[in-house]
Parts: C-alpha cells; sequence; structure tokens
C-alpha cells in the first residue's frame, strides 16, 4: 500500500490541473455587430462583462446601428456608411451579431457569404428579441400602435402565448438557414425567453428591488431599461463565451438600483439557465 499516498498526490495534482484549466479565462474575439434599438446598446455590456471575467482580448469590431431595422438595411448601406461590409472583407472578426425584426430577412444569407468567404472560422449569431407592444401584429402593423401599455396585468401564460409564433418563426428560420449553408452554423441568442424568465420571477415577487413589469421597460414599444439590457448581454456573454456569468461583479448598469447585487444574481442566473436550456444556443451545462 506504499504506492497509494503517491496515486493520491497524483490524482490531486491532476484534478488540481484539470480545474486551473476549467477556470482560465477564453481567448477574446473580435466582434462585429449589427441591429436596431433591442440590441445595440449590448456590445458595451459585453466587453464590460468580458473584463470583469478578465478575458484578455475581447474587441469590437465595429457596431451598425439603424433603428428598427432588418438586416438588410445594413447590407444595402451605401459604402461611406458601411461599416459591417469592411470587417467581414477584411476577415478580422471571429464573430457576427446579428438583431432581427422580420423573417426571412435576405441581408443575413447576403452577410454569411460574405463573411465565410474571407473567414471560413467565422461564427454568427442572431438574437431572439421579445415582442415589441407586446403583440406580433401590432409590432407588424403602421397603424393602431398604442401609446401606453399596462404590463402588469399579463400572465406568464399570456407572454408565452403572445411570444410563440414569433420565437418559432426565428427558430425555423434558422434550421433552414443551416441546413442550406451548413457553415454557417447560426446559433440564436434566446434573450426574449429570457425576458418572460424575468418576468416571471416580477410577477412571482421574486425580483430583487423590482416591483412591476412596466419597471423592466422605457415604453410601450418595449424598449429596455437596465434590468433587461444587463440580461440580454449576460445572454449574449454565455453564448459568444460558452461561460457561465454567475460570480461577474454588479454590472455599472445596476450600480445604482435597489438590491443591485441580488438583481445582478438574478439576472446571470437567469441568463445562464436560459442559455443552458435553449438548444439552438450551442451552449451546453
Amino acid at each position: 500500500m506504499r504506492f497509494a499516498p503517491i496515486l493520491l498526490a497524483s490524482l490531486s495534482l491532476l484534478t488540481s490541473s484539470f480545474a486551473a484549466e476549467e477556470a482560465a479565462p477564453p481567448a477574446g474575439l473580435k466582434i462585429l455587430s449589427a441591429g436596431h434599438s433591442f440590441h445595440v446598446w449590448m456590445p458595451p455590456l459585453v466587453a464590460e462583462m468580458a473584463k470583469a471575467a478578465k478575458i484578455q482580448g475581447h474587441e469590437q469590431l465595429a457596431i451598425s446601428s439603424i433603428g428598427g431595422s432588418q438586416v438588410i438595411q445594413h447590407w444595402n448601406l451605401p459604402v461611406e456608411k458601411n461599416k459591417a461590409k469592411p470587417v467581414l472583407t477584411a476577415g478580422t472578426a471571429d464573430l457576427f451579431t446579428m438583431a432581427i425584426t422580420v423573417l426571412p430577412d435576405p441581408g443575413i444569407e447576403n452577410f454569411v457569404k460574405l463573411g465565410l468567404e474571407h473567414n471560413p472560422k467565422l461564427r454568427f449569431t442572431l438574437q431572439q428579441n421579445w415582442v415589441p407592444y407586446e403583440d406580433v401584429e401590432l409590432w407588424r402593423s403602421a397603424a393602431g400602435r398604442p401609446k401606453v401599455i399596462d404590463r402588469d396585468g399579463l400572465t406568464v401564460a399570456q407572454l408565452r402565448s403572445k411570444h410563440e409564433p414569433y420565437f418559432k418563426m426565428v427558430e425555423d428560420f434558422v434550421v433552414g438557414f443551416n441546413r442550406q449553408i451548413p457553415a454557417a452554423k447560426i446559433v440564436i441568442v434566446p434573450c426574449g425567453e429570457a425576458v418572460i424568465a424575468l418576468r416571471d420571477k416580477v410577477i412571482r415577487g421574486e425580483a430583487p428591488g423590482v416591483t412591476k413589469q412596466n419597471e423592466l421597460f422605457t415604453d410601450a414599444l418595449g424598449h429596455p431599461a437596465a434590468h433587461i439590457r444587463v440580461l440580454a448581454a449576460y445572454c449574449h456573454f454565455a453564448v459568444i463565451y460558452k461561460r457561465s456569468p454567475v460570480g461577474l461583479p454588479v454590472n455599472s448598469q445596476l450600480a445604482k438600483l435597489p438590491e443591485a447585487e441580488k438583481l445582478n444574481r438574478l439576472l446571470q442566473e437567469i441568463a445562464w439557465k436560459v442559455v443552458t436550456d435553449y438548444p439552438m444556443s450551442g451552449v451546453s451545462k
């Protein structure tokens, strides 16, 4: 049995080595983003999170921002205003995040083909949104949109009912797209699912410092307040780096909110659970 101490010591060293390797931050990625007002505030937040996670080399190369846009609008921008095409042509980006409105959207295919032509290892994500105006039909209509929405009367079942058709549209599109262009390997960042999970916590009285669903939004359309912005950014962080945001320090956007520490932790836990439970995020537990 004289070898037992040696064996135990060897196993201990091996275990420590594995733990250190698992804990080591991943290499930072160079990121390009294109989207609308439900998306373009995300890159600076993820950059803050990457820095807090001691991820070296994270860099946001460019952000193409157009309010209420489809991806094709970013593609069609003239040369002097187009921020995305030069980055893709240079082949310098590791990841391209896109935010959508309605699908199909030919801009996605155009960008994917251009990006893969110059960098076959380029990764792509599509952001699954929460439904504007709480109703897909109101979102698509130019008339009849309310100036005020009382979100506090809505149940989780009602939220699901309003969001499921949109979620299915996004999922069906991505499945078909990846079948058509296998190298794309587009994954979905399930921000909409995370927002429903947060609203469920608010309804149950389990969201620190938040008493009403209305507090999570800044207007009837559904522009996000700090809670949702940070939550969505944690979802992107989890998908981009395939690791949990749980344990990162309080994000600067939450610092002045009531019970910021507890709220920050809740948003991290929601983001990680939603992302790892969602089959099309590309991340597992």
